[in-house]
């Protein structure tokens, strides 16, 4: 029985259906045109939360934003967002697959590996014996945003040298959904990637990845606000980015060593964002935030066997983060023109540091992964607010460990069953920052929270082979000392805003049941997918905040690795009335449930000029322009953002 490769859930490449955890592999489009919550949405235990067009959170199994570990080629992406989503940092037409790892994932990936992990990989080249050139190109053109977007690679190898150089851009308008055009929900993007590696010797061989992507002109129209705090001479407030960039150093070594191979990298990863929030009133920015998270981090592994039935990883990772924003803030009615510093802390850090086992080994037929990792993390800053300057320093140390067993219940099927306990650091937000946020609420922030832990526990089966295929799982979980943030009631005494507290809830659970299948009827494929899971928050006595609706996705096709192909789906999504009412004072309100349409249709050619293939492809979505928005969408409680309306896309690539 063999599956997709994964490198994500086991730390080095493994096949999905011989892992005992749940896992997703998805392919990125070819042109790009979309951004990272377009990938999840749809699939088992997946959803996104969203504030706007671009922002797009990933959320796994109900955990979302900092207790999902995002990644980009294995180096982690998370930092303190303001607003938006640290998973749009990327062009997915630079992308080869992205890998979702659903569960604990902290014994490999630390700090907030609760929920999971997202890794958006791009493109690699091994070495070759001859010298070889390759590469893809695709575009993009959409009928709903005015959208264009396009990404191209080049690839180059030889035997000691393998390059891979990318560039992608998009420039999309505002959406259209049934309601008319949403108002800014346009943007620009650009991104560069270059890796290349070098083989030293037959053993040694380095290797380097850069990366940036910039953002022009992001808006979050679920962040608008009016009232409630925001003095009246300001009209409605509207938080933005007129630009944001990331960009990644990275420098690897991979070497034999003995039995085993190391793989050891050290990188810098640089979020810039410019932070705004608009008066419609006064028709122009009366808060300006400027701020860098620098991460600068280090991590090696080592894989060996030992005897004949042990594979075992070792190793150890550290990192340090830092931001320091800049605001200025315009606070004296009614001109509100004074341009005041007021910076939300000064000088804030996260340390983390490290080590890690893992062994993977059998007892008769059953397959096991063990792991246990220790980390000791600390947070600290110079200032928080205007005035506090003591009491900001707290060290945590914590334990996380993993059991997982899959047993084969005959040739194509089998059994798995996964244990696990993960934890997430507050991050520099969480601890130091007192501010007004997108959501209207000035938020509090509080240095001595502690990290959140979680113990999981899943139950599973895996079909592979030629004919039915399906995956199904059943997964509890128990999150001790949840950080979010509380409604009080009350006005913040300084600036009038609501106030939410950042704070510990003694405990919660979310637990549920998910699958996907597929199966050939005759030329035909059908597949289908489900989600359903609950949350509560004991605490309060409550269902949790932004619990995803469940859900359900059929479709049908006929595939073809050349010439005619197409795929139909409906996606049906229940409303969700299990909300929030007390720990958010009364701000979550139910959601209608919604059914959607899509259909793609194109054709895979053989060798067209200097492409050895190319395909085109036409994808109509939302075909009922029906009227809906995700639960997870942000904004003014019954007033949110709808989704996009009836489009048509039409999408071009070729590779050579």
């Amino acid at each position: 029985m063999l599956g997709a490769q994964t490198v994500t859930a086991k730390g080095y490449a493994a096949d999905t259906l011989e892992t005992p955890q749940a896992v997703e592999i998805l392919q990125a489009p070819a042109a790009g045109g979309t951004v990272a919550g377009g990938l999840l949405r749809g699939k088992p235990g997946l959803a996104a939360q969203s504030d706007g067009a671009w922002g797009q959170n990933p959320v796994l199994r109900g955990l979302k934003k900092e207790s999902v570990v995002v990644m980009v080629d294995g180096v982690r992406m998370n930092s303190a967002q303001p607003q938006g989503a640290i998973a749009s940092f990327l062009d997915l037409g630079l992308l080869e697959r992205a890998e979702v790892v659903k569960g604990p994932g902290s014994v490999l990936y630390g700090s907030g590996a609760m929920g999971g992990v997202v890794n958006l990989i791009t493109p690699d080249v091994g070495f070759s014996a001859e010298d070889e050139l390759g590469g893809r190109i695709g575009a993009r053109f959409s009928s709903v945003d005015k959208g264009v977007a396009g990404a191209a690679l080049l690839t180059r190898s030889s035997a000691n040298s393998a390059l891979v150089l990318g560039v992608a851009g998009r420039d999309v308008d505002d959406y259209r959904s049934p309601d008319g055009r949403e108002d800014r929900t346009g943007y620009q993007s650009d991104t560069l990637l270059a890796k290349y590696k070098h083989k030293l010797t037959e053993d040694l061989t380095l290797r380097v990845n850069l990366q940036r992507h910039e953002d022009e002109d992001v808006w979050y129209p679920g962040s608008a606000r009016s009232g409630a705090g925001i003095p009246a001479p300001l009209g409605t407030a509207t938080i933005h980015s007129p630009e944001q960039r990331r960009e990644l150093y990275e420098l690897g070594v991979d070497a034999r060593l003995g039995e085993g191979t190391l793989a050891a990298e050290v990188y810098r990863q640089e979020v810039f964002r410019q932070i705004r929030a608009f008066s419609s009133a006064k028709q122009r920015d009366y808060v300006r935030n400027d701020v860098t998270f620098v991460t600068d981090g280090a991590k090696a592994k080592y894989l060996f066997p030992v005897g004949d039935n042990h594979l075992l990883t070792v190793g150890a990772e550290l990192w340090r983060m830092r931001g320091d924003p800049e605001r200025y803030i315009d606070n004296n009615p009614p001109a509100f023109d004074n341009n005041m510093r007021n910076d939300p802390f000064k000088k804030g850090e996260i340390e983390s540091a490290g080590v890690f086992v893992q062994d993977e080994f059998s007892l008769g037929q059953t397959r096991f992964v063990a792991g246990a990792r220790f980390d000791r993390v600390t947070g600290d800053a110079a200032r928080k607010g205007m005035t506090q300057t003591t009491g900001l320093e707290k060290t945590d140390n914590n334990l996380s460990w993993s059991l997982g067993a899959i047993q084969p219940l005959n040739e194509n099927l089998s059994a798995y069953a996964n244990v696990g306990r993960a934890y997430r650091a507050p991050d520099m937000r969480e601890r130091f920052e007192d501010s007004a946020r997108g959501d209207g609420y000035y938020h509090v922030g509080d240095p001595q929270l502690d990290p959140e832990v979680s113990t999981s526990f899943e139950l599973g089966l895996k079909q592979g082979g030629t004919g039915l295929q399906y995956q199904l799982a059943a997964f509890y979980t128990r999150i001790d000392d949840y950080i979010a943030g509380r409604a009080t009631g009350l006005p913040n005494k300084q600036t009038g805003l609501p106030e939410k507290i950042t704070g510990n809830l003694d405990k919660v659970t979310i637990y549920g049941i998910e699958g996907s299948a597929s199966l050939p009827v005759g030329a035909f494929i059908a597949d289908a997918g489900f989600t359903w899971l609950r949350g509560k928050n004991h605490q309060d006595d409550e269902p949790l905040f932004q619990m995803p609706a469940p859900e359900l996705t059929l479709g049908i096709g006929q595939p073809a690795e050349r010439g005619f192909w197409w795929r139909a789906q409906l996606r049906a999504v229940s409303e969700q009335d299990r909300i929030a009412t007390r720990f958010t004072n009364g701000t979550e309100n139910a959601t209608a449930g919604f059914v959607t349409a899509d259909a793609e249709f194109g054709w895979r050619f053989g060798k067209v000029g200097a492409f050895e293939s190319a395909g085109l492809a036409v994808q109509l979505s939302n075909l009922a322009d029906k009227r809906y928005h995700e639960h997870q969408t942000e904004g003014v409680s019954g007033n949110e953002l709808a989704a996009p309306g009836r489009g048509i896309a039409l999408s071009l690539n070729g590779s050579f």
